[in-house]
């Protein structure tokens, strides 16, 4: 795997975390950044994440209640935080 930065907000994905909708999600990443924290989003294989890796994140995070495979999870991570993105800077991607 690859290394995390140090201090960073550990974000682990699985279909059984907290729902925040677009515009929580967008809400939570703007405190982030408030912060001035990174944020390392952990995405599983195969098997997921590791019981030990989504209790050590600070936020364990559900993008859909379907499984769904670790390609498109990423895929779909990356359209929300550039929705999440628009929305923090009034640009009209998103729409409500």
């Amino acid at each position: 795997g690859r290394a995390v930065p140090r201090g960073a907000s550990r974000v682990a994905l699985d279909e059984r975390g907290r729902e925040l909708g677009t515009a929580g999600f967008a809400r939570w990443l703007a405190a982030q950044r408030r912060d001035g924290r990174d944020t390392a989003f952990l995405i599983g294989g195969a098997d997921g994440l590791a019981p030990a890796t989504k209790s050590g994140a600070e936020l364990v995070l559900r993008l859909s209640a379907m499984t769904l495979p670790h390609g498109l999870a990423r895929v779909l991570l990356a359209e929300q935080l550039y929705r999440a993105s628009s929305i923090l800077h009034n640009h009209p991607y998103h729409r409500e």
